[in-house]
């Protein structure tokens, strides 16, 4: 690297700096999960529905779901995620919507007695299993109601379901989540991130080291 000219140290500590922007905040994910701050944010009705969301919204209360609001979930140094949350009052579970980047993702998620976990998505993400505290799955694709029909067959091999149904509920089992059950699946979606970090900061670090030896000699 002594060969390189200013104008490409220059350039590659920007990159370097471009990069760390981007994955920083995914490096701080692999190595505090917990460290996302969870927050409620609306009571239902107050914040707008985007139109993506419209369908899996009418979907959720034609299944007996009611509204409770949203919450916000914020990684250091990333963006916030806004989720709209339900909560269905007989069978015991919660729902959340969220726009992805390819549309429309929802996912159910059930606390149970003990401090057990449930959670079914219909897009693609790590599936787990914790003996007696944790089950994670997806049905890619699946409708609501289908979603549903899978996750309530999940949660009986876990437990009797134990939260409050309310918009605090809610926001206490992510934070539980992020705490707890799913440090080991945040950790396995930002360990790239987390090794690009540590790359670009020792491209920075060796081109200040280059500029430096070379101003010096």
């Amino acid at each position: 690297m002594s060969s390189l000219h200013p104008a490409q140290l220059f350039v590659l500590a920007l990159a370097s700096l471009v990069l760390i922007r981007w994955n920083l905040w995914r490096a701080v994910l692999f190595l505090a999960p917990g460290s996302v701050l969870v927050d409620s944010d609306a009571p239902a009705g107050a914040a707008p529905l985007p139109a993506p969301l419209s369908g899996p919204h009418r979907a959720l209360l034609a299944l007996g779901f009611v509204a409770l609001g949203t919450h916000l979930e914020h990684p250091r140094f990333g963006k916030r995620l806004l989720s709209f949350d339900y909560a269905h009052p007989t069978e015991r579970v919660y729902a959340s919507l969220f726009l992805g980047l390819s549309g429309p993702r929802l996912y159910l998620l059930t606390p149970t007695r003990g401090g057990g976990l449930v959670l079914t998505a219909d897009f693609r993400r790590p599936a787990r299993e914790e003996k007696g505290r944790y089950l994670s799955g997806t049905v890619e694709g699946a409708t609501p109601e289908r979603l549903l029909r899978a996750h309530q067959r999940r949660v009986a091999e876990l437990g009797e379901p134990d939260s409050s149904w309310t918009l605090d509920g809610r926001v206490d089992a992510a934070r539980s989540w992020y705490s707890g059950a799913g440090k080991t699946e945040v950790r396995q979606q930002n360990a790239v991130g987390l090794l690009w970090t540590v790359f670009a900061i020792g491209m920075v670090g060796a081109a200040l080291w280059t500029g430096f030896h070379r101003e010096s000699s």
